[in-house]
């Protein structure tokens, strides 16, 4: 007698999306991240008005508008996932190309932001403020280009037909390595330029 499953629904995958791998460069990129915010709460605490006068001269237009590019980013960065695993190449290829796009719009307006600044006379060693504001947003912009150059691969590949809705893991790879990116920014955003 042969026993007939009556339970149509499929099995749901428990693993993470992307290579394992990434997983770790993620924790310990968070792990990294999450000291240098930490450190920068307490050096806040110890130097309140340095840090409220050094909130004053930033341009917190620029960080909002960072801050929309990489959300629209990672939106398109999701886009391009859902395109892979219907075995839409090209289109995935496309939709990260509309990511780098919004992270251009990232870099430009993040370059502009520290012309602006250092052409004010604030430089890393201006006081504890400025140096946590370069050390955390230069760490940040260097993680973007980094993720910049994740995602051009996988967009040539995509477009070259590596990656199919069975094998797509190169474009969850990176797709991951992007959320982490904007996570950060995430964060950093209102800590930095918001929080008084």
């Amino acid at each position: 007698m042969t026993k007939v499953c009556i339970n149509s629904e499929p099995e749901k995958s428990s693993s993470l999306p992307g290579d394992f791998a990434i997983w770790i460069f993620i924790l310990a990129e968070l792990g990294v991240f999450s000291i240098l915010f930490i450190a920068y709460a307490f050096a806040r605490v110890f130097n309140l008005e340095m840090f409220a006068e050094g909130h004053q001269h930033l341009n917190q237009l620029a960080g909002m508008i960072n801050t929309i590019a990489l959300i629209t980013s990672s939106y398109f960065v999701v886009r391009a996932v859902i395109a892979i695993k219907e075995g839409k190449s090209n289109v995935c290829s496309r939709w990260i190309n509309w990511a780098l796009l919004a992270a251009l719009v990232y870099v430009g307006v993040k370059m502009w932001e520290y012309t602006e600044t250092i052409g004010a006379g604030y430089s890393l060693h201006a006081n504890t403020f400025y140096m946590f504001y370069f050390l955390l947003t230069f760490f940040h912009f260097a993680h973007v280009l980094l993720g910049m150059v994740i995602l051009i691969v996988v967009s040539k590949k995509a477009k070259n037909g590596d990656y199919s809705s069975e094998d797509h893991t190169g474009v969850e790879t990176g797709a991951s390595y992007w959320h982490m990116v904007d996570l950060l920014w995430i964060i950093l955003f209102p800590l930095v330029y918001v929080i008084h």
